[in-house]
């Protein structure tokens, strides 16, 4: 383990990474893992990754496990980055465009990257029962790992997520309520009831182990590229912890040698029916306020209070990036678009980085020649009542 300590993101507080953890203790602000890299840097080189499986497992010098035999998978990580040619005809300038597709991952979505690392670490410090607020696809997720894991789920979710979510969630053995509300009413319910139920809450950023996992996929889009990062990446964002994760890889991957200073261009993609931190970025704000009356259709992007919301403005400014709302219109008629050009049925999560591409084109953002990569967090097939 090179996990040394785990650090409070917004007052530096250091906490015992050897408890389970939620928020800091002062100021309830997320904490970060952070590790020895020069003691990782030891085993963890790019030679060595030529020999490892195809898994995020593969980076385990710089994830928080100890023994690896509290490792719960599914096989996760590894998803195709696939060069999207004929989609990127159709845009008003050249650019090599690339779509990161996370359906690939098991429970067909990027939250079992987040859920491989956080479940094995509950395992590994001693939690049984597990809860978490959920828009759909990271309530999927936790039911799958605490199944493999010997560990109950519960899992609040809202009455109108798609029901592909909550069939999935059932079938895995895990225990559903259904809110009349939103994901933040589904947390807010989590947190009167964890004490007495015993419940270790894996909400987003509200434990450290969900970031961790997450981040790889900034360490695998570097080694798919040959260690040689895209000029901007559009990023679907709710709670935003895919976008915090790889701002923290790169990071990482600097200290380690393997990629110099230069960055892409984030850019935080949401949609005008639930878009805080947009407001925020585009306000001046380093805090999102609370967005009142959220409603898109695409449920990951359903998240009224991110409780990351200094972490990813702090990314987009940090990096020059940008963030991006679209209409659900536009996001909708999205996946339709990239599914007639490439095959891939998106979520509408990720086909909205399409709409903020071309937007982000017509302001000069993205410029000719640019290397970008769009990430698609999740398959179609589940978002059936949206078309």
């Amino acid at each position: 383990m090179n996990m040394n300590r785990l650090e409070c993101a917004a007052c530096g507080l250091e906490h015992d990474p050897t408890r389970l953890q939620n928020l800091c203790t002062e100021c309830e602000k997320p904490l970060s893992a952070i590790y020895d890299l020069d003691k990782a840097a030891e085993s963890l080189t790019k030679e060595s990754l030529t020999t490892r499986g195809s898994d995020l497992w593969r980076y385990r010098e710089v994830l928080p496990i100890k023994d690896e035999r509290n490792i719960v998978s599914l096989g996760e990580g590894w998803t195709p980055l696939l060069k999207t040619e004929r989609l990127a005809a159709r845009l008003p300038i050249e650019i090599d465009l690339y779509i990161k597709d996370e359906s690939n991952n098991p429970t067909q979505s990027f939250k079992a990257r987040g859920m491989t690392a956080a479940v094995s670490m509950a395992k590994e410090l001693g939690a049984r029962k597990l809860a978490v607020p959920s828009a759909g696809n990271a309530a999927g997720a936790l039911a799958a790992y605490a199944a493999r894991a010997g560990m109950e789920a519960h899992i609040y979710m809202p009455v109108d997520t798609p029901r592909a979510n909550i069939v999935e969630c059932e079938q895995s053995g895990a225990f559903v309520t259904l809110i009349d509300g939103l994901i933040t009413d589904c947390g807010a319910e989590i947190a009167n009831r964890k004490d007495a139920e015993g419940w270790f809450d894996v909400s987003t950023l509200k434990e450290p182990y969900r970031l961790e996992g997450k981040k790889t996929m900034g360490y695998e889009l570097a080694e798919q590229f040959e260690w040689d990062l895209p000029d901007v990446i559009l990023y679907p964002t709710g709670g935003g912890t895919g976008l915090i994760g790889m701002w923290k890889a790169f990071g990482e991957m600097e200290e380690l040698g393997w990629i110099d200073s230069r960055r892409p261009r984030m850019v935080s993609v949401q949609s005008t029916g639930c878009s805080p931190i947009v407001d925020a970025f585009q306000a001046g704000e380093r805090f999102a306020a609370e967005f009142k009356n959220a409603a898109t259709v695409a449920s990951g992007l359903r998240v009224p209070k991110a409780v990351g919301d200094f972490m990813i403005i702090d990314a987009l400014h940090e990096s020059e990036g940008t963030a991006v709302a679209v209409t659900d219109e536009a996001l909708t008629k999205a996946v339709k678009e990239i599914g007639s050009a490439e095959g891939l049925f998106a979520a509408p999560e990720g086909a909205a980085c399409l709409p903020a591409l071309r937007k982000l084109i017509e302001d000069d953002f993205v410029k000719k020649g640019d290397r970008v990569v769009i990430y698609n967090t999740g398959a179609g097939v589940k978002y059936l009542e949206c078309f």
